[in-house]
């Protein structure tokens, strides 16, 4: 049986290297508007995000928006929303991706106290399903459908 990697090669996807974290999250390293930043990957987070804090590191426009958020055991936060934003994850590129920006301080007190290094952003579902991503839990890796 071949391997996922070369099958998925030959679909033209490209892969992502992760890094499981001691709180048991998979980090990536990842690109937005040519800036690097580290994420979580949330397969349950339906939108990508990033934190209020980092609209000026990430060189992000952004416009109050009627959504509200929750997770990680907040429940109705503010959000911004910014668009136009190019993302890059290893080779895989967008342009005008739409974020999802909040306060995810209570994210990243919950990641330093265990002991795992602060986090930029969430990669969720709305990238995810943009590239027709495949999680290989086993070996620790991402594939995305290159356009």
């Amino acid at each position: 049986m071949k391997s996922l990697k070369k099958f998925l090669q030959k679909k033209d996807y490209i892969q992502v290297p992760l890094v499981l974290t001691d709180t048991n999250h998979f980090e990536l390293s990842a690109k937005i508007n040519g800036i690097f930043g580290r994420f979580i990957l949330d397969t349950g987070a339906s939108n990508t995000c990033i934190g209020v804090d980092k609209l000026e590191f990430f060189k992000m426009a952004s416009e109050e928006s009627e959504v509200k958020a929750a997770g990680a055991g907040a429940v109705d936060m503010e959000t911004l929303v910014s668009t136009k934003n190019h993302i890059e994850i290893g080779k895989w590129k967008t342009k005008k991706q739409k974020i999802v920006v909040f306060d995810l301080s209570h994210v990243n007190q919950a990641l330093t106290n265990q002991n795992a290094q602060p986090v930029e952003g969430i990669i969720g579902a709305d990238i995810l399903k943009k590239a027709k991503a495949i999680i290989d839990y086993k070996k620790k890796r991402l594939y995305l459908k290159t356009k």
